[in-house]
């Protein structure tokens, strides 16, 4: 998978938008109402070390289980802080983990985040997806 077919995928979620917060090599999406000043990011696409990744949300469980599932492919939150990294995997986007496994992975960050922001804030993006 390339970082832009990665980028596309999360773009194309309701209340999705490009920052780079970080810099103008590295792309964060985030997730966000119309009434927010700032979203919460749910996928980082960049290259670490000359490698293309992405680094996705998740519950510290899952995140656990990911990096059992590709040992020494998935790591914990590349950047992150520590309080932070547990609920964050960063891994390559050079088909050690299957690009179908990578979407389902963005779809679970995208949903981690969602179910975090307060609930008129998650109507306002059920309401996006309808319009």
């Amino acid at each position: 998978m390339t970082p832009d077919e990665m980028l596309d995928y999360c773009l194309a979620m309701p209340g999705a938008y490009l920052d780079h917060p970080f810099g103008p090599e590295h792309s964060a999406v985030r997730l966000k109402t119309p009434t927010m000043d700032k979203g919460r990011i749910f996928a980082e696409v960049f290259t670490l070390k000359g490698v293309d990744v992405v680094t996705l949300r998740c519950d510290a469980e899952a995140a656990l289980v990911y990096r059992d599932m590709y040992p020494g492919v998935v790591a914990r939150g590349y950047h992150c802080p520590p309080a932070e990294a547990q609920y964050a995997n960063t891994m390559p986007l050079d088909g050690d983990v299957p690009p179908a496994h990578l979407l389902e992975m963005a779809n679970e960050s995208y949903d981690f985040i969602l179910a975090k922001l307060p609930k008129y804030r998650q109507a306002e993006i059920v309401a996006l997806d309808r319009a």
